[in-house]
């Protein structure tokens, strides 16, 4: 895998931390970049192989604690129906819903934001006395690219 780095990222998250008074310690850094790295969502498991190729006594624990702190502070999701992680489109780190569209031939993930969906899931619920506390909407498909280029 070819890591590319977005320092403007990056940096964005530790002016955040900094701001919050939370630690952003380097392994938690590190996998935030591998995770930034792609389009495609990565489990635990391929963030660790990535991982011990800078850091070779990085475990389990390591990254789980770097995924649990990232997840907390809103920087990336978790696509349940994989188990898998990306980064959050929009790292500023206030809380918002995402509808992902995963694609089921490269495992490219886009992440969508649409206050009108949020908006109809939250009038449906409340019309049944249902108060949401979060949502999980992901959408599997082939995208645009791999329909138009099959492999």
């Amino acid at each position: 895998m070819v890591i590319k780095l977005d320092n403007t990222q990056t940096q964005q998250i530790e002016e955040i931390c900094a701001a919050r008074g939370v630690r952003l310690t380097t392994q938690r850094k590190r996998v935030f970049e591998l995770i930034c790295a792609s389009k495609k969502s990565f489990s635990a498991y391929e963030l660790l192989e990535e991982l011990k190729k800078s850091e070779p006594q990085a475990k389990p624990p390591t990254v789980y604690r770097a995924l649990d702190f990232l997840m907390e502070q809103g920087f990336i999701h978790r696509v349940e129906s994989t188990n898998s992680f990306i980064s959050c489109g929009s790292c500023n780190g206030h809380e918002h819903f995402s509808h992902l569209l995963i694609c089921d031939k490269c495992n490219n993930v886009i992440e969508l934001q649409s206050d009108t969906l949020v908006s109809l899931l939250t009038n449906n619920a409340e019309q049944h006395g249902f108060q949401i506390q979060t949502h999980v909407i992901e959408s599997h498909g082939i995208c645009q690219a791999c329909s138009s280029h099959p492999m």
